[in-house]
């Protein structure tokens, strides 16, 4: 498994003891989400519409469930790190077709919604769940509690290949006008929909300056594909990223707290909408962007800023990815330790043959001769017909290897050359460039800033 270095790494110790100050209005308002939604809706600052709220065992008691819409999230007022919520994406259908038949007023014991991974869930088993909320069983310091429901939000087009049902969103992390670092959440099966990493959702950090993905991470493993499919995480496109960033930094102004984790998710019709506003996001942001919070946030405290607009320009200065992605040196494209490749290969469908392209992420080896490639991305490649063998000189005397003509992309560079093929199963990268095909390229080993195995 990769990890990076500890260095410059916040913790959560520090980030309550140092960075989590807030007047007290201010804090009263972030440790209630109905607060906080009301706060952010007078600011101007788009929020989901709350559809009920059940306040009381009483209330609860008394509450008509069919007001309520087809789907909905249920939240605890006061919950944290996604505890107690509840998303429903439909009612069933045949308790409709009854309705209509019978052509009268519904029971509400009929009333049954169904979940993410196709569940059923019944008004009582709802009931029992507000009943957990109102007792304080999802609240910080379990204090009594409200629930609350809440519109769901639509998938946006550009993002729903990459998510297993769900709604996905993009935490964006601001400290002192400046927003530090972003990462997109993507729900999964395992996840049953939601965004919360610690449940099996995917973190993919982003770069400040064009809003695209980076790394992704899953649990604690480095992917380079969405589960189960082919879609490659690293290079989407967050829609509305600047304007997500301008909301943030104009939030974290507002609610004059120095640090904050703000949740936006893109809604298909309304754009950019604010999820939530947490006093005490989760750092998980650092494992997907490979870098620590801790030293950005040394670098830009106590600076002044003049506008929300300058807080955004010196982030992208300071921590964003692009500029230095377009840096070359004596006319030579700088590479990191990792970088994608793309090779094209031609496969075969129906009698016809179709161009594609097989994109992945590579480890530059200055340490290899030849480059080497793992005997499944050969077959995938389909080009094992074209597979030689190559006598190979090394400190342990000669041997000799089998070798396959590859044509490959790095940085938009193309590179005709001969790969070993070899065993990488056990490897994290099955694809290594050797300094053989690099002589178009600088390698800088601090780009992948803290990559280490």
């Amino acid at each position: 498994m990769a990890i990076f270095s500890t260095h410059g790494v916040l913790g959560i110790n520090a980030r309550n003891q140092k960075y989590i100050k807030t007047t007290k209005k201010s804090r009263r308002i972030l440790d209630s989400k109905l607060q906080t939604k009301e706060f952010l809706s007078k600011k101007g600052i788009p929020v989901l519409d709350t559809v009920g709220v059940i306040k009381t065992r009483k209330e609860l008691f008394n509450f008509n469930w069919d007001l309520l819409p087809d789907s909905f999230a249920l939240k605890p007022n006061r919950g944290f790190g996604g505890g107690g919520i509840m998303v429903l994406y439909g009612r069933k259908k045949k308790f409709y077709k009854q309705k209509e038949e019978e052509n009268k007023n519904i029971k509400s014991e009929n009333l049954i919604w169904i979940r993410a991974d196709g569940t059923l869930v019944t008004k009582e088993e709802l009931e029992a769940h507000v009943f957990d909320i109102l007792e304080g069983n999802f609240s910080l310091s379990y204090v009594p509690d409200i629930a609350f429901f809440e519109e769901r939000a639509k998938v946006s087009k550009e993002l729903k290949p990459y998510i297993w049902k769900g709604i996905p969103d993009t935490r964006i992390v601001v400290f002192e006008g400046v927003p530090v670092m972003a990462m997109l959440r993507l729900p999964t099966k395992e996840s049953r929909g939601r965004a919360n990493l610690h449940d099996g959702a995917i973190g993919v950090g982003i770069d400040l300056v064009t809003g695209k993905t980076l790394s992704a991470v899953h649990h604690r493993d480095f992917i380079d594909y969405y589960p189960g499919t082919r879609y490659l995480l690293r290079g989407i496109q967050v829609p509305y990223f600047k304007k997500s960033l301008n909301l943030a930094v104009s939030i974290q102004k507002h609610l004059k707290a120095k640090f904050l984790g703000v949740d936006i998710t893109i809604d298909r019709e309304k754009g950019p909408v604010v999820l939530e506003v947490n006093l005490r996001p989760g750092l998980q942001v650092q494992i997907a962007n490979m870098a620590g919070l801790e030293e950005r946030l040394k670098r830009i405290k106590g600076l002044s800023l003049k506008s929300e607009e300058r807080g955004i320009r010196i982030a992208q200065q300071l921590f964003g990815e692009e500029e230095y992605e377009e840096e070359e040196v004596f006319g030579k494209k700088v590479l990191g330790v990792i970088e994608e490749i793309e090779i094209p290969y031609k496969e075969t469908k129906k009698g016809k043959e179709i161009e594609k392209k097989y994109k992945k992420l590579a480890k530059i080896d200055t340490g290899a001769f030849r480059t080497s490639m793992s005997i499944d991305v050969i077959r995938k490649l389909n080009i094992e017909r074209f597979v030689t063998k190559k006598v190979v000189r090394s400190s342990l005397g000669e041997e000799i290897r089998p070798v396959v003509p590859v044509t490959f992309y790095l940085k938009g560079e193309k590179v005709d050359t001969e790969v070993f093929i070899a065993d990488r199963s056990q490897m994290r990268y099955e694809i290594i460039i050797g300094r053989r095909d690099l002589s178009k390229f600088i390698i800088d080993p601090s780009k992948t800033r803290y990559l280490t195995r």
